[in-house]
């Protein structure tokens, strides 16, 4: 199977997800950056955030100049607006995990004194 025989639905796919890969490990790595403080997240993670972080731009970029009459609310970003979602998504993620950490950490519960 060659390149020439594929259906040109399935070119447009592979390249659309290769965008995300790539626009997810650039923008992801920069909003890691970006938003000083540790983030105990792999390379998977990293990209799942700047992947996210493309959606949330899109959807400003549409929600702030209107609408775009191409693709909608639910779209990627390019790499700029990319960015400044990923940005929100780390710092909503953060927001996130600390208000559960003191909740569930290993001192939340008192210890039961035993008397030798």
């Amino acid at each position: 199977m060659t390149l020439t025989s594929l259906d040109p639905w399935r070119c447009v796919v592979l390249g659309f997800i290769i965008y995300l890969i790539v626009i997810g490990v650039f923008a992801g790595f920069l909003a890691r950056f970006l938003v000083p403080g540790p983030d105990p997240m792999g390379l998977a993670g990293t990209i799942v955030l700047g992947i996210v972080g493309s959606f949330i731009g899109g959807f400003l970029g549409w929600a702030i100049f209107g609408e775009d009459f191409d693709e909608g609310a639910v779209q990627a970003s390019g790499v700029i607006g990319s960015i400044i979602g990923a940005v929100l998504a780390l710092l909503v993620w953060r927001a996130v995990n600390r208000g559960g950490a003191g909740r569930t950490g290993t001192g939340s519960r008192p210890r039961m004194r035993t008397r030798l």
